[in-house]
């Protein structure tokens, strides 16, 4: 038995999109300048104003989903479940290290007013409201630099910056690395990505690999 659910409206889905796009950027141009010397990548007088303005674009895009969030309803799909979460978050990481392996039943099914499983919503919120505003502040400490102090608790300041900015966009690719894998984890291949690309998740409840 399936049934479809409108999960993901036209802002969600451009915004999503967007968000990606710049993502894929950054990190090109990120490690064209990281990696410069190396001679195969962009040069970093080049990679540096298309690095600065997907940043500033990222920027826009974060304030704009947070604004989406509150404003828009799909907030309230970030909000933990605090007494349930310890048991979902178990039985979502056994499902994913072991069960999804077996052809297990999925332990959580997406419904109209929860559309992330445990380990979804915590990691998103890790994601869009601790790494992403690191990421975002720690690039404009770059843009922004000369108006830093020199020395920050001791250290120099454009190292804490630089640390912040590495440390965070390292964790976010591989964030988005896990992020595609689990998109395949859906009825299909491709269900996940349908739903992102129309607004219709398809959810069958008796379905073993079903996920968003």
């Amino acid at each position: 038995m399936t049934q479809d659910l409108y999960l993901y409206p036209v802002w969600l889905r451009l915004w999503h999109w967007v968000n990606a796009a710049l993502f894929l950027v950054l990190i090109a141009t990120g490690v064209s300048m990281h990696y410069a010397d190396a001679g195969w990548l962009l040069a970093f007088d080049q990679a540096r104003p298309i690095h600065n303005a997907a940043g500033i674009l990222l920027t826009l895009s974060w304030i704009g989903f947070v604004i989406g969030n509150w404003k828009g309803g799909n907030g309230r799909h970030y909000v933990p479940h605090w007494r349930s979460l310890p048991r979902e978050l178990w039985q979502q990481g056994r499902y994913y290290v072991y069960g999804i392996f077996k052809n297990a039943p999925h332990p959580f099914h997406v419904s109209a007013e929860r559309k992330l499983n445990a380990l979804q919503l915590l990691s998103y919120l890790g994601v869009m409201y601790g790494l992403m505003p690191l990421l975002i502040l720690s690039g404009w400490g770059f843009l922004l630099s000369p108006y830093l102090p020199e020395v920050l608790f001791g250290i120099g300041t454009i190292w804490i910056v630089a640390m912040l900015h590495l440390a965070s966009s390292w964790l976010l690719a591989v964030f988005l690395l896990v992020h595609i894998y689990i998109i395949t984890t859906g009825e299909t291949v491709l269900t996940n990505l349908k739903a992102m690309l129309t607004g219709w998740h398809r959810e069958a409840s008796d379905s073993p690999g079903n996920d968003r």
